[in-house]
């Protein structure tokens, strides 16, 4: 586990302990850049779950699968030594910038790789529906898109939210420059090839996404709620499973993981 001394380490080291069927070797988190071993039962609250180690190299190798929820940065070295090794990994790491986005492509070379800004079952068969209702309902409808993170969320708009957006862009053949974030002014009348996307934050709010679809006469929305972090390391063990099981290389979603 990469980054296990954040929420969602915890969360996933915790549901690690409670599978029973998995072994966690190694719970790793990073201090001024470098990685450093962490004891997984004082991370997590659950007793001792095994070997720590304090190099990325040294999981990597050791492990059969590695799930990261980090920072871009550590991300990327991770991806590094996965690479070197051929190690599959899980990214739930958002806000992915070039740097990250090169290393995780080198390892899909390699090895297979599962990138998801939300490994949650739920909100991934979010994603289809968007698709699939904004195809149907086709350009008479506009998207906009609002999402909720707790006060401490360091990246906005969450990785979610812009995912979702992607979707939606993809089903009525837009790109990624008809996003808006937010408005503010004198903006004028809305184009049709625009998505908003706003992001709030506040209180210990643990994920919200909304889609609307507003059109002539009516509007659709599609709501997903988190209630609890653990959903999202329920879809992380599943997507380790599939990754380290599937047999090629290449850079997956939740999609694949689910069979979408």
């Amino acid at each position: 586990m990469h980054g296990a001394g954040g929420r969602m380490g915890r969360a996933i080291v915790r549901a690690i302990a409670d599978d029973g069927k998995l072994a966690l070797i190694a719970a790793i988190d990073r201090e001024g850049g470098d990685a450093i071993g962490k004891d997984a039962g004082e991370l997590a609250g659950v007793g001792s779950l095994g070997v720590t180690v304090s190099a990325d190299r040294a999981l990597a190798t050791k492990a059969d699968v590695v799930i990261d929820f980090s920072s871009p940065i550590a991300t990327a070295a991770m991806a590094r030594a996965c690479a070197a090794a051929r190690t599959p990994m899980v990214i739930g790491t958002t806000g992915l910038d070039a740097e990250a986005n090169a290393a995780i492509d080198a390892l899909a070379k390699e090895a297979a790789v599962v990138v998801a800004p939300n490994t949650g079952i739920g909100v991934n068969v979010l994603f289809h529906l968007a698709a699939e209702a904004a195809r149907l309902l086709g350009p008479a409808f506009d998207a906009e898109i609002v999402e909720m993170h707790h006060k401490k969320k360091v990246d906005a708009p969450s990785g979610t939210a812009i995912r979702l957006a992607e979707r939606v862009a993809e089903a009525k053949g837009f790109g990624p420059e008809s996003f808006v974030h937010g408005r503010s002014g004198q903006v004028g009348a809305r184009p049709e090839r625009e998505i908003g996307i706003v992001a709030l934050r506040g209180g210990d709010v643990i994920g919200d996404h909304t889609l609307v679809l507003a059109g002539p006469g009516e509007r659709i929305e599609l709501t997903h709620r988190a209630h609890d972090r653990s959903l999202f390391a329920t879809g992380a063990l599943r997507a380790a499973r599939w990754v380290a099981s599937v047999g090629r290389a290449g850079r997956f979603g939740m999609g694949d993981v689910l069979g979408f």
